[in-house]
């Protein structure tokens, strides 16, 4: 399976994962697409983009093709619990 097919096949689960399944999945998607994070750190205030820019921003210094990697090995681990 390629990166973008478990994108694409994630995207398609019947159940949502839990919020912290989730930012599994967005953090390697970002660093795998983007690369390390380049934003600023967001306010305290707002919890979902804090939780989102910690997802992101724990992989730093990890190759894209290392976070495509990971990130399928995520798909695989709860694509029996969601697909």
């Amino acid at each position: 399976m390629d990166f973008h097919t478990a994108c694409e096949k994630a995207k398609a689960f019947t159940k949502k994962p839990t919020d912290s399944e989730f930012l599994e999945f967005y953090g390697l998607y970002k660093q795998a697409t983007v690369g390390d994070c380049n934003i600023g750190k967001p306010s305290a205030i707002d919890l979902t983009a804090k939780a989102k820019f910690d997802a992101w921003n724990q992989h730093k210094g990890m190759s894209q093709d290392a976070a495509k990697a990971a990130y399928i090995g995520v798909y695989q681990k709860y694509a029996p619990k969601y697909a």
